[in-house]
């Protein structure tokens, strides 16, 4: 069931998605070679903690992870795509991090991601990052009442396909409100005009994860939580947290 957020609730949001741009431009300030992904939590911790709001990834346990969640922070380095646990990795000239986080506060929940390089970047990372950004602002200008989940879907899509990337398969972006994942589901491909409408008080996370070897295959690394690119290519996410509403898409996350 799709919850309709009241105005209120959609400033409500708007509240928790300034925690989550805040805690992810630190993070991207503090990431540099030699500082490990662990450290990268900790800076995105403390942002909670100074606004007063919790994790709704920290101790997240769906049905296909072996473990809860341990972290606050999603760090997906290189061919990781999704999923990537903090841990004593240190960052090397070149790296490519894809960064996802979420804020609770209040009683609702934000949530975005950003993908960008650390130190000396590869000319075709910058590519595959910039692909990823012009999906989701695709996918937002799709975002407007009247239109379906389709057209949101079709729009990221063919940005995608159009630059020869591939899309991670079985993966996308949903609901979200008062819980972290709601419904509707929101997929990276699809048909135009077809799926649920979108109306006024609708709140979707819209979320590119891009493979830039062009194939859409992946699997699960030992941790049981991080997802890697089969052909061993980069991979690059972005995410925003959008109300739908009669003015046009409303950016939650945005700082």
């Amino acid at each position: 069931m799709v919850e309709l957020k009241t105005d209120a609730s959609i400033e409500a949001m708007r509240e928790a998605g300034r925690v989550v741009a805040r805690a992810l431009d630190a993070v991207r300030g503090a990431a540099a070679v030699g500082v490990t992904l662990r450290d990268l939590d900790e800076v995105a911790h403390q942002v909670l903690k100074d606004a007063g709001a919790t994790s709704p990834f920290l101790h997240y346990h769906p049905d296909f992870a072996p473990v809860p969640f341990p972290a606050t922070l999603c760090t997906s380095v290189n061919d990781a795509i999704v999923h990537g646990v903090p841990d004593d990795y240190r960052l090397r000239d070149g790296d490519l991090l894809s960064a996802d986080f979420g804020a609770s506060l209040g009683g609702w929940v934000g949530d975005s991601a950003i993908s960008f390089t650390v130190g000396t970047a590869r000319p075709e990372d910058l590519r595959l990052i910039e692909t990823a950004e012009r999906a989701l602002e695709a996918g937002i200008a799709a975002a407007v009442v009247g239109n379906r989940i389709g057209d949101i879907a079709h729009a990221i899509g063919t940005v995608c396909r159009e630059a020869g990337y591939g899309i991670l398969e079985g993966f996308g972006g949903h609901g979200i409100g008062r819980r972290m994942h709601e419904d509707p589901g929101v997929p990276n491909e699809g048909r135009p005009g077809r799926g649920m409408p979108l109306r006024h008080g609708m709140a979707i996370a819209i979320e590119p994860m891009l493979l830039g070897g062009g194939k859409d295959t992946w699997h699960v690394a030992p941790d049981g939580w991080t997802l890697r690119t089969d052909d061993g290519s980069r991979a690059a996410h972005a995410e925003h947290t959008v109300a739908i509403t009669d003015a046009g898409p409303r950016v939650l996350t945005a700082l």
